[in-house]
């Protein structure tokens, strides 16, 4: 395929010039996956072969786009517009998405137009209808965009899944997948089910480097609250900024900093995933038009939205991720061989040496990223049921399908007879019950055994769990809307109480129909509404870098003048931790002992180790009182002092505590409620409204313990068990810190050290009620009896 004259023509007009890797997919043959920087014509790049081929358009649907964000959908039918006007294409281009009206939903299910936008979700409904033959069949081209953040979450296996039922009803289909530059490309076109690996020039190198704060940072916290002066200046100097912040929670907070100090009223907007959808749109809309000089932002402005006026990215707090900062600093300019323009600001001192680590991977194109396990199994089970929604169907065929997708290119038939057979019945002990006897098998064909049943499992579609989530409103008739808090912190809350959402510190007033009424309330100290699964953990790769800058005294000039003599004051009292050395310190402070390990695995899995060592540390008595965990390090305070970390660190002895402290603990039945909701054996979503978060936490509790009772190896516990260890405790990081530690190097100390002294100051601490608290009250005891004396 060539570019035909009339788009030369149109290149022409546009003042543009086709960008190699453009032509180069006009003329792919086959699969095809596009690496190429944020502004350099991905999306185009994408539509091209379509466009070219839709010149004589036939009716039906020619070429599906997803996304993963339903903002990316209505911003791609607005650039797409204007090409189709143009080239006077007689093209239809809509979108199918959760905000789509139900009337333009059912219509493209007989008449779908040529090109349909839409996200993984609704790809999984359309295919449960009877009519997906008939919807898909005309089917020529897939584009898949921002493959790499779909790649990384059980929405990119959903993806895939649906991908593969794709190419068996549409064998003639050529997939292309778009994605910024990742640190595996070839993996990535593994997932695709295999593609040829298209690399754009990359552009010239970003200019990004550390903002100048007229403060210090400080020696704790999160928050970088003492640079919103010198990020407002940034701000005012350019024309517009996207201040990046790692969390919500933050961002709120941020947020209001800068407005506290934004004398000359700058517009200042705020985004975040759970501000009420008009807010988005208002924000996004007002940065499209040039009305805003900032918007204070967290990942909800991560992907594609392409504002092309973007000056200037701050990141505020450390980046967690190479991929992800590379990825916001591509924000700014959105220009093709335009450098973009980027600052980073960390939350406190070791944040510093982190950002330095992150802005040499940044120049070094040295990106991060862990390799993808296996498609998840729950995430197949829902595949099953919605197959059989859409009619009979041959469980070797659907297999062989099955195993086109990337992630599951090497199921083996006994776990798939293992989902089809939790589909049909629920398993060995819940096949007894009617409502989870959803298929049987009839002529060699599997199908549902209650047509009714599809209903049901449509509303149920997706592979999202979030926590539950409540709106909140102001109070009164027609209230406008501020957005959502978790149902857990709403709980918490009583008449009176202020939190902080939209930038606006509003009342507490009173829980209506599942639904949070506020009152406006400037003037009283807010609390936070906090949101789970917010939390970034540093990559691994990035822990690695930071640990060889810390541990090497020959690249320390890279770092501020007050931080060299941090480390400097560090290795002369106590040791720097260094690759392969596994550094601990233990030294008296106010009456307890404390241990510091350095471990640089990451949040959740030294928040697991601190859990699992203290229990070892309570059964040898040595009275552990608590512990708190950074990105970096474990601090654990006790009455008795740790002369020894081996016995402490021992693979086994973790592993086989790991293993009691999930069996009965309250972070295995939230896992196990993800998995039971997304594998269908829980739903939602019922006719006549949705269930509370804590109906369906009650229910999948009782499943779970009846579950552990009378079928302890089923599916759903084995998925349950394996999801656990590798994403809330990250068990896997404590294992891989094991392993690059050659040896352990253990300091007593008299005192606390330069490197343990800020963790001191951290909030999070983790009280441990055991025999040490008994005997810290045995000893007040005794000396209140001695003061009075009785002794």
């Amino acid at each position: 395929m060539t570019l035909p004259p009339a788009f030369q023509a149109w290149f022409a007009r546009q003042g543009w010039q086709p960008h190699p890797h453009q032509i180069a997919l006009l003329q792919a043959q086959g699969d095809s996956l596009l690496i190429a920087p944020t502004g350099g014509g991905k999306t185009l790049a994408g539509f091209l072969p379509s466009l070219v081929d839709l010149v004589d358009a036939q009716p039906g649907l020619h070429t599906l786009y997803v996304s993963p964000l339903k903002a990316l959908t209505a911003d791609i039918a607005r650039n797409l517009a204007r090409p189709v006007a143009d080239l006077g294409l007689r093209v239809r281009v809509e979108d199918r998405t959760g905000d789509t009206r139900s009337s333009q939903r059912a219509r493209q299910r007989t008449d779908p137009p040529h090109i349909l936008l839409t996200t993984p979700e609704s790809l999984a409904l359309m295919l449960s209808y009877e009519q997906a033959p008939q919807i898909f069949g005309s089917l020529r081209r897939v584009v898949l965009d921002e493959l790499h953040a779909l790649a990384e979450n059980k929405r990119g296996d959903q993806l895939m899944l649906g991908l593969s039922r794709l190419r068996a009803l549409a064998p003639q289909l050529v997939v292309t997948g778009l994605s910024a530059t990742v640190e595996d490309p070839d993996a990535l076109a593994d997932f695709m089910g295999g593609a040829e690996v298209i690399h754009a020039d990359p552009g010239p190198d970003p200019d990004i480097a550390m903002l100048p704060t007229t403060a210090p940072s400080p020696w704790a916290g999160g928050n970088g609250h003492y640079s919103a002066p010198d990020v407002l200046k940034a701000i005012k100097e350019a024309g517009t900024t996207i201040v990046f912040i790692n969390t919500r929670a933050q961002a709120e907070l941020f947020f209001q900093a800068l407005w506290a100090i934004n004398d000359e009223n700058l517009p200042i907007g705020l985004h975040h995933g759970s501000l009420a959808r008009e807010a988005r749109q208002r924000v996004e809309a007002a940065m499209a038009a040039g009305a805003l000089r900032a918007v204070v932002a967290t990942g909800s402005l991560d992907l594609g939205i392409d504002w092309g006026a973007v000056d200037l990215v701050i990141q505020v707090g450390a980046p967690r991720n190479v991929k992800r900062l590379v990825q916001r600093i591509g924000r700014a300019n959105h220009r093709y061989n335009a450098p973009s323009k980027a600052r980073i600001v960390p939350a406190n001192r070791f944040e510093v040496i982190e950002c330095v680590a992150a802005l040499e991977a940044v120049r070094e194109r040295d990106l991060d990223g862990d390799p993808r396990g296996p498609g998840p199994l729950d995430v197949l089970c829902q595949h099953i049921l919605l197959t059989a929604c859409a009619g009979p169907f041959d469980a070797g065929a659907l297999y062989h399908e099955i195993r086109r997708a990337g992630p599951y290119a090497a199921l083996s038939r006994a776990a798939f007879d293992d989902c089809l057979h939790f589909a049909a019945t629920g398993g060995y002990a819940l096949r007894a019950y009617d409502r989870w006897q959803r298929l049987m098998e009839r002529d060699g064909l599997w199908r549902l055994r209650d047509p009714r049943a599809a209903r049901d499992l449509r509303m149920n579609v997706g592979t999202i769990v979030e926590a539950e989530m409540l709106k909140v409103r102001f109070r009164g008739r027609g209230g406008a809307p501020l957005g959502e808090v978790e149902e857990g912190f709403a709980a918490t809350l009583r008449p009176g109480d202020t939190f902080l959402i939209g930038g606006q510190t509003v009342r507490y007033d009173a829980l209506r129909e599942m639904v949070v009424e506020v009152t406006k309330q400037p003037t009283k100290e807010p609390r936070i509404a906090t949101y789970s699964g917010m939390k970034l953990a540093t990559s691994t790769q990035l822990s690695h870098r930071v640990l060889a800058l810390i541990g090497d005294p020959a690249h320390h000039p890279a770092l501020p003048k007050d931080t060299q003599g941090w480390l400097a004051l560090q290795a002369k009292v106590s040791t720097l931790p260094r690759p392969g050395v596994l550094v601990s310190e233990s030294f008296p402070h106010q009456g307890r002992w404390h241990f510091a390990l350095y471990g640089f695995a990451g949040r959740n899995a030294l928040q697991t180790l601190g859990l699992l060592m203290t229990r070892i540390m309570e059964e040898a008595g040595q009275g552990p009182l608590g512990f708190l965990s950074t990105d970096y390090a474990l601090l654990i305070w006790s009455l008795d002092p740790v002369t020894d970390p081996a016995p402490l660190l021992d693979r086994e002895a973790l592993r086989e505590g790991l293993g009691d402290w999930l069996a009965g603990n309250a972070v295995m039945k939230r896992t196990f409620r993800n998995v039971a909701i997304i594998s269908g054996l829980i739903q939602r979503n019922m006719p006549g409204g949705r269930r509370t978060g804590k109906q369906a936490t009650f229910s999948s509790d009782i499943l779970y313990d009846t579950l552990r009772k009378y079928d302890p190896d089923h599916l759903l516990l084995r998925i349950t068990a394996d999801e656990a260890r590798r994403g809330l405790v990250d068990f896997g990081r404590i294992e891989e810190m094991l392993d690059r530690s050659d040896r352990l190097e253990h300091r007593m100390l008299d005192r606390v050290t330069p490197l343990a002294a800020p963790l001191m100051l951290e909030f999070g601490r983790v009280p441990i009620a055991g025999a040490g608290r008994e005997r810290l009250a045995e000893a007040e005891a005794a000396a209140l009896m001695a003061e009075a004396g009785l002794a």
